[in-house]
C-alpha cells in the first residue's frame, strides 16, 4: 500500500554517519510534534537528483521555513557515507538539508514507495517524491510518476502547496 495524505508514516530507523560513524535515526522521533519535509530521490549523485531536486530544496530553504518547516529531509536508499558525500557535494549539508540513508529500503518499502528499474542498476531504490508532515501525519505528498522527472516533487511546489 502506498503512503497517503492523513497516514501515520512508520516508525523506523534510517541512517547518518555521525561523527563515530554510521548511527540509527529513528523517524519517528525526530517527526514527533514537529512539521518537516522529507524529499525522497531514486539516487545520490543521479542526474536529476544531482541537478534538480536536492538544488530545488536548497533554493527554497528559508521559504519552507517561513511556512513553519523546522527540518527538510533528503532521503535515498543508499549507504550513510554516500549521503553524506552527496549532502556535501552538493551544497545542501551546509544549508542545514539533512542528508539521512535508508540503506535497507526498509522506511521505502513501509511506505510503498520502493521500485525497480535493473536496466539503469536500480532496485528497490525509491521513488522520487516530496511529503510534509506534522507529527509524524503526512499533510501533503507529491509523488512523481517518472523517478527521472523533477516537476510536482521539488521544493518549489512544495512552497506553493504550504
Amino acid at each position: 500500500m502506498t503512503i497517503s495524505v492523513g497516514d501515520k508514516l512508520p516508525e523506523v530507523a534510517v541512517m547518518t554517519l555521525g561523527a563515530d560513524g554510521p548511527a540509527p535515526v529513528e523517524l519517528g522521533e525526530k517527526l514527533k510534534g514537529r512539521k518537516v519535509v522529507i524529499f525522497a530521490v531514486p539516487g545520490a549523485y543521479t542526474p536529476t537528483c544531482h541537478s534538480a531536486h536536492v538544488p530545488s530544496f536548497v533554493r527554497q530553504k528559508e521559504a519552507l521555513a517561513a511556512k513553519g518547516v523546522e527540518e527538510i529531509i533528503c532521503l535515498s536508499v543508499n549507504d550513510p557515507w554516500v549521503m553524506n558525500a552527496w549532502g556535501e557535494a552538493t551544497g545542501a549539508a551546509g544549508e542545514g538539508i539533512t542528508m539521512l540513508a535508508d540503506s535497507s529500503g526498509a522506511f521505502t518499502k513501509a511506505i510503498g514507495m520502493d521500485f525497480d528499474a535493473p536496466p539503469v542498476g536500480f532496485v528497490s531504490r525509491s521513488k522520487r517524491y516530496a511529503l510534509m508532515a506534522e507529527d509524524g501525519v503526512v499533510k501533503v505528498l507529491h509523488a512523481e510518476e517518472s523517478p527521472g522527472t523533477c516537476e510536482i516533487s521539488g521544493g518549489e511546489a512544495m512552497v506553493a502547496a504550504l
